[in-house]
């Protein structure tokens, strides 16, 4: 108790700002809580739920008055005790640890899901692949944006030409994924350099700018393109990847090969392994790529563009390079998520999957590989983990859906995270080129994606 305030105008001061917090949570909160609208015959049908909207209210009154109380008003503040510094030769061990158990637990997850869930395996595994390839996305755009430093707001465009191309080539000539998962690689590879030439003098926000447009092009031309693309009504019946020719059907399929029983199961895991090799190769490529002499060109252009003309780096083929490797593994992914649907339309490809996949990368720490794989567990996974927030139903109603909450959460988790960990979840850095000794350097002396 003795982080309260003991000064009445400290504590009235608090008491006067968390009316404030409440008052614009009240305001902002309006249409999405205490308003609820449902398409029926005739119109709208419009419901007033006064509880969720006053619950919303309270939380935040208690809340920020327990913040101005406890932190932020106070001499002492609470948080001063969870200050806490880990020795850089144990987070090294950490870090070496860390990497090789992940990887033994990706290997065997889908059968410990069996094992542990009989009754939600599909369910959890079809989560697992959900969140790998998101990891695999993470991975490649933190070429663009955690190496070379280019902020690029337009990743998902790269993930629809990875889709439709294979789509596209399935549909018009009966090609495999096997077949077309290179292909589609090697366009998307192509319109990052396209992409890249008329981005090549631009920096910051003008960068970002030019790769969002990019973006909204390519979906709207997938979405007014109907005679080719197939519109909004998108593409379907796109095939599943065989196992060496075998297909994952009930007669004559993989189960009879083998001499298994049938079961769908089998389908999961053969896909939840494909998006994992992919994404191991994204990673390992990464990681080769980073040592040699493109990669520390990368991350010369991501210190200072001007210094880096100066030690005479081509930094055209610079870019160039990193957008058009980050977009290869963004059309390999694209691929994937297209034959893991069997259906894509322009609205799997919008400019939130793009403001995602880069909170994935910023959160996780840029440059950082095992950041984006954390962030993508945390943030994907979490996520999926509110529909089984059922007890919330008890507290706010009936009615109360949490997924519909989700974005909410999720920008207040993305504030959190950010007011904590400013520099993402894993803030140190190793040098690619060494001299004498290996150190760590903090990420505060990293530019990070700012493109000059």
């Amino acid at each position: 108790m003795s982080a309260i305030p003991q000064n009445p105008s400290l504590l009235a001061d608090s008491v006067k700002d968390a009316v404030i917090a409440a008052i614009l949570a009240a305001i902002l909160g309006f249409f999405f809580f205490a308003l609820r609208t449902d398409i029926v015959t005739g119109g709208l049908d419009l419901t007033y739920r006064w509880g969720l909207w006053f619950s919303a209210i309270g939380i935040v009154f208690v809340v920020r008055l327990m913040l101005n109380l406890l932190v932020f008003k106070t001499r002492n503040p609470i948080t001063q005790h969870l200050n806490f510094s880990i020795p850089e030769r144990t987070l090294s061990g950490i870090g070496r640890v860390l990497g090789p158990v992940l990887l033994v637990v990706a290997m065997g997850l889908p059968f410990i899901v069996m094992l542990l869930f009989p009754n939600r395996d599909r369910q959890f595994i079809d989560l697992a692949i959900l969140i790998m390839t998101y990891v695999m996305l993470g991975w490649g755009l933190n070429i663009v944006v955690g190496l070379a430093g280019l902020l690029d707001l337009g990743y998902v465009a790269f993930y629809a030409v990875g889709a439709y191309s294979f789509a596209l080539l399935a549909q018009y000539f009966s090609i495999g994924f096997w077949t077309a998962l290179p292909l589609a690689g090697l366009l998307a590879a192509t319109w990052g350099v396209i992409l890249g030439f008329p981005v090549l003098r631009l920096r910051g926000d003008y960068l970002a700018i030019v790769t969002l447009a990019f973006g909204e092009i390519i979906r709207i031309v997938l979405l007014n393109w109907y005679q080719f693309t197939g519109g909004p009504n998108g593409l379907s019946g796109i095939p599943k990847p065989s196992f060496f020719g075998l297909e994952f059907s009930r007669k004559g399929g993989f189960a009879d090969f083998f001499g298994l029983d049938y079961d769908s199961i089998h389908r999961f895991i053969y896909l939840y392994y494909i998006i994992l090799l992919l994404a191991l190769i994204t990673n390992f490529v990464t990681l080769r790529l980073r040592k040699l002499p493109v990669g520390r060109a990368w991350e010369a252009l991501r210190e200072d563009e001007i210094a880096c003309r100066s030690l005479g780096i081509n930094t055209t083929n610079t870019k160039l390079t990193a957008f058009a490797i980050g977009a290869m593994f963004g059309g390999f992914a694209g691929s994937f998520f297209a034959t893991r649907q069997g259906f894509i339309s322009p609205e799997s490809f919008t400019f939130l999957e793009s403001a995602i996949i880069l909170a994935i990368v910023v959160l996780g720490g840029m440059g950082s590989q095992i950041g984006v794989v954390i962030a993508s567990v945390v943030m994907i996974g979490g996520i999926e983990l509110l529909r089984n927030l059922n007890f919330l139903k008890e507290i706010f109603g009936p009615d109360f859906e949490p997924t519909q909450y989700r974005m909410l959460i999720f920008g207040l988790a993305m504030v959190l995270i950010m007011v904590w960990k400013p520099r993402g979840i894993i803030s140190n850095r190793n040098p690619s080129a060494v001299f004498k000794k290996r150190k760590k350097i903090g990420s505060d002396m990293v530019a990070q994606g700012e493109g000059h």
